[in-house]
C-alpha cells in the first residue's frame, strides 16, 4: 500500500515536471538536453499546492512570480493561466 502512493507521488511529480518543460517553459530551454532539470525545483512547490487542491488562482500567482520576480520576465497571464489550469487538472 505505502509503494503506491510513493508511485502515486513520483507520478504526479513527474507530470507537474513535464508540464513545466513542454508547456510552460517561459525561458525556451526545453530543446535543451542539458536543461532537463532547470524547473524541477518549483516541483515539490506545485506538487504541495495540487495535492493542498489550492485554487488555481493560486497556482497562477506562484507561476507568474516565478516568472516576474525570480526570471525577471514578463508575464503572458492568459498562457500562465492556461498552464495553472493544467496543472489543477493533474490532481
Amino acid at each position: 500500500m505505502m509503494s503506491s502512493a510513493i508511485e502515486q507521488a513520483r507520478a504526479l511529480h513527474q507530470k507537474i515536471k513535464s508540464v513545466l518543460m513542454r508547456d510552460w517553459d517561459p525561458i525556451g530551454v526545453q530543446a535543451i538536453p542539458e536543461a532537463e532539470d532547470e524547473y524541477d525545483s518549483y516541483v515539490p512547490t506545485l506538487y504541495s499546492m495540487l495535492i493542498s487542491r489550492k485554487p488555481v488562482s493560486e497556482v497562477f500567482e506562484y507561476l507568474a512570480w516565478l516568472e516576474t520576480e525570480h526570471m525577471g520576465l514578463t508575464v503572458d497571464r492568459q498562457r500562465t493561466l492556461s498552464i495553472a489550469e493544467k496543472l489543477i487538472d493533474l490532481a
